[in-house]
């Protein structure tokens, strides 16, 4: 849900003589009102599959490091390459143009597409985006990044809101000096530089990139694919495009890149510099074996092959009408298949229990919202806070389910962001 602003109208019915400087102290106060109100936005065990490298030994960094901070330069340096603000408002307007409408024939939803393609700015190569791999590796170059991390942003940065920034809190709180790029093109404006201010100031490395989607899938198995979808020559389907392109994204980036994928709606609980090359399952079954693995935790060497599988899968199965088909579901599907496979020892991943990321599941989730005042509730509290603390690395809110839940203050999920939080500022006010 976009937040928005109300747009007050004064009403003036009446003309009122006042003395200059009368004037000048109302106007004074209502920029201090506005300035005051825009900043307040602001299974114990692995489940190993194959595992030759050791999913405890420390990410690999391909590139070489060097200062902590950000410097006022450098700020100054991303800020004049931004697009007016104009342009920052279609981009905003991006997300909802990305929806096609319901209740149409493929026929019709690809001919729509097509008229569409014009206004769909995040599929378009700009003077901004084609600095996207320059800013990357300059970034991460002059860092000392303990772990690469990356996330992606497509809705409007008006709904970058106080849950998402806990999770940029609980990621730098975990990894002080862990490097964070957000790849983002609503982020990447003076916008998304003020609600990234407060982690910048502090010396914490974070950095928005609005992304290059040629250049990501550039000699990947989706290359083709996104060609015709620029095209106008594949069918987008009925799920919102963006939610389909995060999901093609994050495989890409890390391809790219190497280093560690989070969605937006994590709580980080512990370092997470010694895994390597794994991915965390939702759920197990009896016989403790998985049943279904998920995308919102991937860590990843640089070309890691099981990455190239999982685009190559993107690429042949692509349906935009099945929620899920192109994420969770796609990497369940292609790790089913390799271990059944004769080459599965070349891929060399492990597979982590749902305590390691999911510890409880979207049905559940809201258990971890709320407050209990019996006895034996408060010390079901205190002992799943006791195992969170043992054997999670962080905790997945699924924000679909959960957007609209008041966090209650003793709630499982209030005590550990008051544990893991930077600022910790309004944490039960929304």
């Amino acid at each position: 849900m976009v937040k928005m602003f109300d747009n007050y109208r004064i009403s003036r019915t009446k003309k009122f003589h006042l003395f200059p400087i009368l004037s000048f102290a109302l106007i004074v106060c209502i920029i201090s009102f506005s300035d005051s109100l825009i900043s307040n936005l602001s299974s114990s065990h692995s489940v190993v599959f194959v595992s030759k490298t050791n999913s405890q030994q420390p990410l690999k960094s391909t590139f070489v490091h060097k200062p902590l901070f950000y410097k006022k330069e450098e700020i100054n340096e991303i800020s004049y390459i931004f697009k007016e603000e104009e342009e920052e408002q279609e981009q905003e307007d991006d997300h909802v143009n990305l929806v096609a409408p319901y209740n149409l024939t493929e026929e019709e939803r690809i001919s729509w597409f097509r008229k569409k393609l014009p206004e769909f700015s995040i599929l378009k190569s700009t003077r901004l985006s084609s600095q996207f791999n320059d800013r990357v590796n300059n970034f991460l170059i002059t860092r000392s990044c303990s772990v690469q991390f990356f996330m992606t942003w497509i809705s409007p940065s008006s709904s970058f809101g106080k849950r998402e920034f806990f999770a940029l809190e609980t990621l730098f709180k975990a990894h002080p000096k862990g490097c964070l790029i957000i790849l983002s093109q609503t982020l990447d404006t003076p916008r998304g530089v003020k609600i990234l201010r407060p982690l910048i100031q502090l010396g914490y490395k974070v950095l928005a990139v609005t992304p290059e989607l040629s250049f990501l899938f550039n000699n990947t198995p989706v290359e083709s694919w996104f060609d015709d979808l620029k095209n106008g020559k594949k069918d987008p389907g009925e799920i919102p495009l963006a939610q389909n392109l995060s999901n093609l994204i994050r495989l890409a980036v890390l391809y790219k890149y190497g280093g560690v994928y989070l969605d937006t709606d994590f709580i980080i609980l512990k370092d997470f510099s010694r895994l390597r090359n794994s991915i965390g399952a939702q759920s197990i079954g009896a016989n403790g074996k998985w049943t279904r693995l998920n995308n919102a935790v991937l860590i990843f060497d640089k070309e890691h092959p099981l990455l190239y599988k999982f685009m190559e899968e993107f690429a042949f199965s692509f349906n935009g009408n099945k929620w899920g088909q192109n994420g969770p579901y796609l990497v369940s599907r292609v790790v089913e298949k390799l271990m059944i496979s004769t080459n599965r020892d070349e891929f060399n991943f492990t597979v982590l229990p749902p305590i390691a990321f999911y510890p409880v599941d979207w049905i559940r989730i809201s258990g971890f919202f709320m407050k209990f005042n019996s006895r034996n509730q408060s010390r079901w509290i205190e002992a799943k806070l006791l195992q969170l603390s043992g054997e999670t690395y962080g905790v997945h809110l699924w924000n679909r389910q959960s957007n609209s839940m008041k966090i209650e203050e003793g709630s499982i999920i209030g005590r550990l962001i008051s544990d893991h939080c930077l600022l910790c500022k309004d944490i039960y006010s929304f």
